[in-house]
């Protein structure tokens, strides 16, 4: 079975592409929070993150993907028989593509009159480790970041040049979270 995880802050076009994963590629659906209900909605399948963790969001939702059934999904080495006895010990499933796009951080700090927490708030954890586990791996996982992706990445799971393709959206997955960590950086520096 295949998965993809999905866990997006920017919806724009999350659903068509979760229909498209789910029924031409036989998909199965992991997701979170908004992007669960989104998909709920729209009548696609999906198993939310605490369903399949077997652990519900907490702190706020401070807490939803930093799991080891997601991070070891992600990461574990196909073909890896190490991996592989981990990964049937504690019942991990494999996570093929993981899309995410990260809280909007400087939309946030850009409005007028934003308080020191309302930005803390908007600082995504869990997306960035989960960006940056799936380009570490992405020797078997597709890492998308951004809307504009998903139709190229479509059209390389029909061609079947996905491999081809991996390497590419690792690059723009760690230009992704640099430049977030980035705008994070001066922020804070400008207000200290």
């Amino acid at each position: 079975m295949a998965y993809a995880l999905l866990s997006v802050s920017n919806k724009e076009g999350i659903v068509p592409l979760a229909r498209t994963l789910y029924y031409d590629f036989d998909y199965n659906l992991i997701s979170s929070g908004g992007t669960a209900s989104a998909l709920e909605k729209e009548d696609i399948p999906v198993t939310r993150v605490s369903e399949y963790t077997g652990s519900p969001e907490i702190l706020g939702g401070r807490v939803k993907t930093l799991h080891p059934k997601v991070h070891g999904g992600i990461l574990a080495k196909r073909n890896d028989r190490d991996h592989d006895a981990d990964r049937l010990r504690n019942l991990i499933e494999l996570i093929d593509v993981v899309v995410v796009n990260l809280y909007p951080f400087q939309a946030t700090v850009a409005k007028d009159g934003v308080t020191w927490d309302e930005a803390i708030e908007n600082i995504d954890i869990g997306g960035p480790t989960m960006v940056r586990s799936a380009a570490k791996n992405h020797a078997h996982v597709a890492i998308l970041t951004n809307p504009e992706q998903y139709e190229l990445f479509v059209e390389s799971l029909k061609d079947g040049t996905v491999d081809e393709m991996r390497p590419q959206l690792a690059l723009e997955a760690f230009k992704h979270t640099a430049e977030y960590d980035k705008a994070i950086s001066k922020w804070m520096g400008d207000q200290l």
